[in-house]
C-alpha cells in the first residue's frame, strides 16, 4: 500500500534508503527515532504512514515559515493540511480543529506551545488521531542546538493519547542529543534509525581568506549552476547581492525582515533559476524542496557544525556532484566567541526586561497568558532606557526558558470569513442595502470557501473591483466586522509577542540559572568544534563530520579539499602498482574481505596494501557488497 502513496501523491518508483523501514516501523506502531540527513526526505517518513492510517497526523515544528511549506506542498499534492500558528484568531484555530474533527484533515502541523492550549487539548481529545511526528527534534534537548523548552511538554500531551506513536525526526544530532530526545520524549524502546553522515556527491571546502568577496566570485565563475551564499545577518544579505550583481552574477537576497509576498517572489524566482544565487540568512532553506544547487558558501561561519551540515546539505540533493565551501578569517573565529558571550546577558538585565514588558504591555501578575501584542524594539529600548542589543538578547533567553514568544508572523496577507448563514447574509443585504454589491463582489471574488474558512484577501484588488479607496474596503469590511457578519484580520505590520505562561513577578521568575551557564559553556564547546574544521588541514572533511556526530570510520572521502592535497603530495611508487594490479587480480577471481586480501601480501606489506584498498574504494574501483567482503565495479 505504501509503494502506491508514493506513487501516486509524490510520483516515485522507489523510496531512498532506510525510508520504508521507517515507515514500516511507524505502522508496526513502535516508537520511532530518525536521523536522516538534509535532503534525506524526513517528511515522507511521517507522510506517508499517516495517509495509510485512518485519522489525522499532528506534525510538531518550531518554524512557521516550514509549517505554512509543508502545508502548500500537501495541498498541491491535493492532500488536506492545515496549520495552526501564532497570530491567527480563535475563529481561524476554531475552523482548522473542527476540520480535523469532522473533516478530511489529514495533517495538522502546530508549534510545540500550542500543544499546552486548551481549546486545542479538547479538541484533541475528540480527534481520531494516528500518529504524533516531532520534526526538528533536536529542538527538545539542552545538547541540541536550537533548544526550545516548550518540546519538554510534548511528552504530557503524548500521554492524552498513549496509544498513539510518536516519530522524532532530525537531519543532525550528536549521541547526547539523540539519548536526550528518547528520554524527554518518554519514547518506549524506540527504533532508531540513522542514515550516514557522509554525502559521497558533496565535497567540502574550507579556504582562509582575506579578500572573500573576490573569492567568491572565483568559485561562482568555477562551479556553474544554482548557489546558495549564507552570511550572519540582514545587512550583509543585500551587500553581497548588490556585489555580485555587478559583477555580472544574478543574485538577489533573503532574510526575514522582508515582508512575506517579497520574500516569496524572492525565493520562487531563485526556485525556477531566473536568479542564480540567493545570499541568505539562516532564515533561508529550512523546507525548500531544490535538488540541483551545485555550491553552498559560507562567507560568514555558523555558530555549530549541525547547523553548518544542514545549511552546506542543501547542495547535491540531485545526486549530482556538488560543493561546501566555507571561507574564514581570523576575524571571523573571535566573532563566534563574541557572540556566543552576549547571547547570555545577565540574568539581572533578563528579569529586567521582563518586568519592563509586563509593565508596557500593562499585565498584571497572572495574567496575559497566550495574549498576543505588537512590538517594537525600538519604542520598548526607548520607553524604558534599556540598552538594545543587550535587551534582544534578554528576550531570545526568555524564548528559550519558555516565558515568551516573539514572532516574526507579521506582513501576512489580510484575511475574512463570513460568520453567517446565507439566509443571515440575505437578510442583512436587504437591511443594509449600501453592502449589497460589495458582499456579492467578495462573494464573486472568494468564493464559497469564505463560509467555511479564513481566506486571504487584497484590499486593494476589492477597491479596484469595487471602484473606492484602500482605505474605503477597510472601513466596509470593519463594519461588517463590527456587525457580526464576518471577521475581519487586518494585515499586521509588527512582530507579535505572547506571554507562553500566567505573568511572574520578575524577581521570584523560576530562571533556571544553572541550566543556562551549562548552556553557555556548551555553546563554547560547538564554536570550538567549528574552529578545528575550518582550520584542520590534514583530515578528510567528511569524517571530521562524523566524528562529531559520533560516526567513527577510516574511510575517507576522497573529494574534499584535504582528501584532494593529500592526493597531490603521495609520491608515484612503482610497488603500488603492483600491489593494485594484485587485488585487482585477486578480486576478479572471487570476492573477498578486506582482511583476507591484507592477509595475501604479509606483515611486511600490510600497510601499503590497506593504504591501496582504501585508494580504490575512494577511487570506486573496488565496491563493498552487504556481507563485508569487496568486489570489482562492473
Amino acid at each position: 500500500m505504501i509503494h502506491e502513496i508514493l506513487k501516486q501523491y509524490w510520483g516515485y518508483d522507489q523510496f531512498r534508503p532506510l525510508q520504508e523501514d521507517i515507515i514500516q516501523s511507524v505502522l508496526a506502531k513502535r516508537d520511532t527515532l530518525a536521523l536522516l540527513p538534509t535532503g534525506g526526505g524526513k517528511s515522507l517518513c511521517f507522510q506517508i504512514p499517516a495517509l495509510a492510517m485512518e485519522g489525522v497526523c499532528i506534525v510538531v515544528t518550531p518554524l512557521i515559515a516550514l509549517m505554512k511549506d509543508q502545508v502548500e506542498q500537501l495541498r498541491r499534492r491535493h492532500i488536506m493540511a492545515a496549520a495552526i500558528y501564532s497570530g491567527m484568531n480563535w475563529h481561524e484555530i476554531d475552523i482548522v480543529l473542527d476540520n480535523c474533527i469532522h473533516g478530511t484533515t489529514k495533517f495538522l502541523y502546530v508549534s510545540p506551545e500550542r500543544l499546552r492550549a486548551d481549546i486545542f487539548l479538547t479538541r484533541a481529545k475528540m480527534m481520531k488521531i494516528n500518529l504524533l511526528a516531532i520534526d526538528e527534534a533536536h529542538c527538545i534537548s539542552q545538547w541540541g542546538y536550537d533548544f526550545r523548552p516548550s518540546y519538554l511538554q510534548i511528552a504530557e500531551f503524548h500521554a492524552l493519547i498513549p496509544d498513539v506513536p510518536i516519530i522524532a525526526l532530525t537531519a543532525s544530532a550528536t549521541e547526547p542529543v539523540k539519548l536526550d530526545i528518547c528520554e524527554k520524549l518518554q519514547m518506549r524502546e524506540p527504533a532508531v534509525f540513522q542514515a550516514t553522515f557522509a554525502r559521497s556527491n558533496l565535497s567540502y571546502s574550507a579556504f582562509f581568506e582575506e579578500n572573500k568577496d573576490s573569492r567568491l566570485v572565483r568559485i561562482l565563475q568555477n562551479v556553474p549552476g544554482s548557489a546558495i551564499i549564507y552570511v550572519r545577518n540582514r545587512r550583509r544579505t543585500k551587500e553581497v547581492a548588490d556585489w555580485l550583481n555587478r559583477q555580472g552574477i544574478r543574485a538577489e537576497f533573503y532574510h526575514a525582515g522582508i515582508p512575506t509576498k517579497q520574500r516569496g517572489e524572492k525565493q520562487e524566482a531563485w526556485i525556477r533559476n531566473r536568479v542564480r544565487v540567493m545570499v541568505a540568512t539562516n532564515a533561508f532553506g529550512m523546507g525548500i524542496d531544490k535538488p540541483d544547487v551545485r555550491v553552498v558558501i559560507h562567507i560568514d561561519l555558523p555558530d555549530n557544525l549541525e547547523a553548518y551540515y544542514q545549511e552546506a546539505g542543501r547542495a547535491g540533493r540531485d545526486g549530482q556532484k556538488a560543493y561546501a565551501v566555507a571561507l574564514y578569517s581570523p576575524k571571523d573565529l573571535n566573532e563566534l566567541v563574541r557572540n556566543v558571550e552576549q547571547k547570555y546577558p545577565p540574568i539581572e538585565l533578563v528579569r529586567r526586561v521582563y518586568q519592563a514588558l509586563a509593565n508596557f504591555y500593562r499585565v498584571p501578575v497572572g495574567g496575559g497568558e497566550l495574549e498576543y501584542f505588537d512590538f517594537d524594539l525600538q519604542t520598548f529600548t526607548g520607553t524604558f532606557g534599556l540598552p538594545a542589543s543587550e535587551t534582544h538578547y534578554a528576550i531570545k533567553l526568555l524564548e528559550e526558558e519558555g516565558f515568551l514568544q516573539l514572532s516574526d508572523a507579521y506582513n501576512s496577507s489580510s484575511k475574512i470569513h463570513i460568520v453567517v448563514d446565507n439566509r443571515a447574509l440575505y437578510d442583512l443585504q436587504l437591511k443594509y442595502p449600501q453592502y449589497d454589491s460589495f458582499i456579492k463582489l467578495l462573494l464573486r471574488i472568494y468564493g464559497g470557501e469564505i463560509f467555511t474558512q479564513f481566506v486571504n484577501i487584497s484590499e486593494t484588488v476589492i477597491g479596484q473591483k469595487h471602484y473606492i479607496m484602500e482605505p474605503d474596503v477597510v472601513k466596509m469590511l470593519q463594519s461588517l466586522h463590527d456587525l457580526g457578519v464576518l471577521v475581519y484580520e487586518k494585515q499586521r505590520d509588527k512582530p507579535q509577542l505572547s506571554f507562553l505562561t500566567p505573568r511572574y513577578d520578575a524577581d521570584m521568575m523560576p530562571i533556571n540559572a544553572l541550566a543556562i551557564q551549562e548552556k553557555h559553556r556548551a555553546d563554547l564547546e560547538r564554536i570550538e568544534a567549528v574552529a578545528n574544521y575550518v582550520q584542520h588541514s590534514t583530515r578528510c572533511r567528511t569524517q571530521l563530520l562524523q566524528q562529531y556526530f559520533g560516526e567513527h570510520t577510516d574511510e575517507r572521502c576522497g573529494i574534499c579539499d584535504n582528501c584532494l592535497a593529500k592526493k597531490k603530495k603521495t609520491p608515484a611508487n612503482p610497488e603500488n602498482g603492483k600491489l593494485k594490479a594484485e587485488i585487482l587480480r585477486l578480486l576478479n577471481l572471487s570476492p573477498l574481505t578486506p582482511q583476507q586480501l591484507v592477509a595475501s601480501f604479509g606483515i611486511k606489506n600490510e600497510q601499503a596494501a590497506i593504504d591501496t584498498i582504501r585508494e580504490l574504494l575512494e577511487d570506486e574501483v573496488v565496491l563493498y557488497e552487504g556481507e563485508g567482503t569487496l568486489r570489482l565495479r562492473q
